[in-house]
């Protein structure tokens, strides 16, 4: 069922299915063309038309940040899964389940205790027919988490894994530190140290004599500026499908491949202050500032039309919980009430899609034709 745009309430998140099609072609062809599976994480859509359209263009299992997002693609067949978040102690029987429904669910450690405690519940559960596969996650540069490619403890888990009857998967490593950078050249130079890394940790388990067969990288920076991917077996990107203006930034997207806008509506006017008050604030746009420590500020988001072409200066400067400030930059204060008059609507592109979408149910996708169509997102864990 489908619904014209001037019916929404605001605020609402839209998705441009044709900025999302081709964003989703785009990685997918890279991906390729450099001879890798793509895993796409679907943290960032949480939605089964998403993923499904992620699937439909080649992409093979998905990477999930909860294992509520596994259940939920599991349900709807998708059975190859990766959670990319090394598993607490709690939810190994949550893991289990969905493994004894049937899912290849594989999960991750980084650490000597993770992995025993991962193989002494596989024995005290007898989960050995089929044997869990666990990836090992590798520090590429810093970032957050993993072991790094020459750490002795690696060659440990590893053994740990093996010798208690479970299977390693393979290594995996997140370049998050790529958000930081906006240079060509230093992004290449990431994605190279992503891919040398992950392999060099995978070669050392090879040569103590363990399994290991698959190479796991990926964020969508080093995904788009890697050379070369020798030696990697999959690629795990998310934000991609969406992109956002922290990507816009780093310089992976243009503003015509932004497909995540949030639709707001002006409430009243501050005149004196140069400000348009609108009923999108951080419950709407998320508190997520990721562009403020980069080249461009974009405050909460950059202001578009109602249908999407963006306004020069204007951005949404502050953020109420239901109220947005949005301020015109240089531009004159002059009357604001007849150039923005209560009731206009407009559209914000958010700095951080995944954390802007966790705000709604729904997206209203719309179509090549300007219909809306409603689709459900995933919320909790």
């Amino acid at each position: 069922m489908s619904t014209p745009i001037a019916s929404l309430d605001t605020p609402a998140a839209l998705v441009d299915v044709p900025r999302m099609q081709r964003n989703i072609q785009r990685m997918q062809q890279r991906m390729d063309s450099l001879g890798v599976r793509l895993r796409p994480h679907v943290k960032t859509s949480k939605c089964l038309p998403v993923i499904q359209a992620q699937i439909a263009a080649g992409a093979s299992g998905v990477t999930v940040s909860t294992l509520k997002e596994a259940e939920h693609c599991f349900n709807q067949g998708i059975g190859d899964v990766l959670y990319a978040v090394a598993i607490a102690p709690g939810k190994l029987f949550q893991a289990l389940a969905l493994r004894r429904a049937g899912c290849n669910l594989s999960v991750l450690t980084d650490s000597v205790q993770g992995a025993q405690t991962i193989v002494t519940f596989a024995r005290e559960h007898d989960e050995s027919n089929p044997v869990w596969p666990v990836w090992i996650e590798v520090d590429c540069d810093g970032h957050r988490s993993g072991l790094a490619a020459e750490d002795p403890a690696l060659i440990d888990v590893a053994r740990i894994l093996t010798d208690g009857g479970l299977q390693l998967r393979g290594v995996m490593t997140h370049a998050g530190s790529s958000y930081e950078l906006d240079k060509p050249e230093a992004l290449q130079a990431l994605a190279e140290q992503e891919r040398a890394l992950c392999v060099r940790a995978a070669q050392r388990i090879r040569e103590a004599g363990i399994d290991c067969p698959d190479v796991s990288i990926g964020s969508t920076p080093t995904a788009l500026s890697a050379l070369r991917l020798d030696g990697v077996t999959e690629v795990r990107a998310g934000v991609y499908v969406f992109f956002d203006l922290v990507m816009h930034n780093i310089g992976v997207c243009q503003a015509d491949e932004l497909a995540l806008s949030v639709l707001t509506t002006v409430i009243g006017h501050q005149q004196d202050k140069g400000w348009i008050i609108t009923d999108a604030g951080w419950m709407a746009m998320s508190r997520d500032r990721g562009t403020q420590r980069q080249r461009h500020d974009f405050g909460y988001g950059q202001v578009c039309t109602e249908t999407g072409e963006w306004i020069d200066g204007a951005l949404v400067t502050g953020a109420n919980q239901e109220h947005g400030i949005i301020t015109l930059g240089d531009a004159s204060h002059a009357d604001l009430a007849a150039r923005f008059p209560i009731g206009r609507r407009l559209r914000i592109l958010p700095n951080h899609a995944c954390a802007t979408g966790a705000q709604f149910p729904d997206y209203h996708a719309l179509d090549a034709d300007g219909a809306v169509h409603t689709w459900s997102r995933l919320h909790g864990w």
